[in-house]
């Protein structure tokens, strides 16, 4: 059963949209609630995450995706002119859930996380990656179907809890997106838009979830960085050797 969205403030979209499997309902819904949006907020203006700080995530990467990366940097030349900073190619990623901070786990337990994890993670899938539409602090892609990241997340959420660590937001919250462009001051979204708008014309990419990656990732000035620690092949293709 695939885990109930709910309504809250704190998320973006704050209300999830009405079907999580169709593209069209989906990407309306995102680029329906940036429209919504007076003003964009700096990105960076982040009081946990300085320049050097880590924590332990799950997230999905992409950067051996050549469509991908073709049309997100098609999406930030189109978007020079807001000097916003980009997501580099070896960067792009949707996060799924933290695990927590270096401090509060330790490598054993990161360990026991990936083993208990490659047992409970759902099977591999596609999505498609819908350029383009914006948040409150970035210029990003929508991604569909909804349904199978959600289950990840449900997943992987149950092995932190069943490993103790502090974990992230609860599904309930999760809302699936691809970052292309990070907002660095407070604007409105008026010019943000009206840039944005044509490239929602551009087709989806299709990509191939087939893993997931359990990262230390690392704030560097105004971009984010990571190192794999454990790359899980999901459900069916999963092997014993998913160790780096």
């Amino acid at each position: 059963m695939i885990p109930v969205l709910r309504e809250d403030q704190r998320s973006f979209p704050p209300s999830p949209p009405t079907n999580l499997n169709d593209p069209a309902t989906i990407t309306a819904h995102d680029w329906t609630a940036f429209q919504r949006l007076e003003t964009m907020q700096d990105h960076w203006n982040r009081p946990p995450w300085h320049d050097g700080h880590r924590a332990y995530y799950w997230m999905l990467t992409f950067s051996d995706v050549p469509a991908l990366v073709k049309t997100a940097r098609l999406c930030q030349e189109a978007l020079t002119p807001l000097r916003m900073d980009d997501v580099p190619e070896d960067g792009l990623h949707i996060t799924i859930t933290k695990i927590g901070q270096p401090d509060q786990v330790d490598l054993g337990t990161i360990d026991a996380l990936a083993d208990q994890a490659l047992s409970r993670i759902p099977a591999a899938f596609t999505a498609d990656v819908h350029p383009l539409t914006a948040s409150r602090g970035a210029v990003r892609c929508s991604v569909t179907p909804w349904s199978p990241l959600i289950d990840l997340h449900a997943a992987l959420t149950e092995v932190n809890a069943q490993a103790g660590v502090p974990g992230g937001k609860p599904t309930s919250r999760f809302r699936p997106h691809l970052g292309v462009t990070y907002n660095n001051q407070e604007r409105p979204t008026g010019p943000v838009a009206a840039l944005v708008a044509p490239l929602r014309t551009l087709p989806p990419v299709n990509v191939r979830i087939a893993s997931v990656e359990l990262v230390e990732l690392r704030r560097e000035g105004r971009t984010y960085r990571w190192d794999v620690l454990y790359s899980l092949p999901l459900g069916s293709e999963a092997t014993s050797d998913h160790l780096l």
